[in-house]
């Protein structure tokens, strides 16, 4: 797997508004046996990293500052319920996230839904926008990794509007993290 190809992709994509609009995608190695995994922990020599391309002068670090704790306890959570516990030493796999922070647009044209045959009657019109939504997106990815190798990644990505408040950015980072998570390959009992 490459590791900004899928982040990209992850970046680009067009979401809706609210919780409940977050986009999650997996992809794994389906050559890696997952039942013999039982122990995890945080990548070396970071847990992860922030990239933000919203405006010039965004700070990364003060955004992983706040971000960061709030990635990692719930990470920590939820992957609990997954079975696999930390480890000290020699994990199975390690887990590192990647957050995401970048701007987007939606934009509408009078006629873009109109078939380009004059068949229809329609007398020829300039396309001018009747619509136009900037939008801030966030993707977080969270990476499993096996020798070195990633084995197993999850995005989500959601609209984050810009009046939500810190209370409300954290309960929708721990849903992100939630929903990537639920789709781990569960250990059998």
């Amino acid at each position: 797997m490459r590791l900004f190809p899928l982040v990209a992709v992850a970046v680009i994509a067009a979401v809706q508004v609210g919780v409940a609009a977050i986009k999650v995608q997996i992809d794994l190695d389906k050559a890696f046996d997952f039942s013999k995994v039982n122990s995890w922990a945080w990548g070396v020599p970071e847990a992860g990293w922030v990239m933000a391309a919203r405006t010039p002068t965004d700070d990364p670090d003060a955004i992983k500052r706040r971000a960061e704790p709030i990635i990692m306890d719930a990470v920590v959570a939820e992957i609990a319920s997954r079975g696999l516990t930390p480890a000290a030493y020699t994990p199975d796999v390690t887990v590192k996230y990647y957050l995401l922070l970048s701007m987007g647009d939606q934009a509408q044209t009078i006629g873009q839904f109109l078939p380009g045959s004059s068949a229809w009657g329609m007398p020829p019109f300039l396309a001018s926008t009747q619509s136009l939504k900037i939008i801030q997106q966030g993707s977080l990815a969270i990476d499993f990794s096996a020798n070195g190798a990633i084995v197993w990644r999850g995005v989500a990505a959601a609209e984050i509007k810009p009046d939500l408040s810190d209370d409300k950015r954290a309960a929708l980072i721990r849903e992100a993290v939630r929903e990537i998570l639920k789709r781990y390959p569960q250990k059998k009992k």
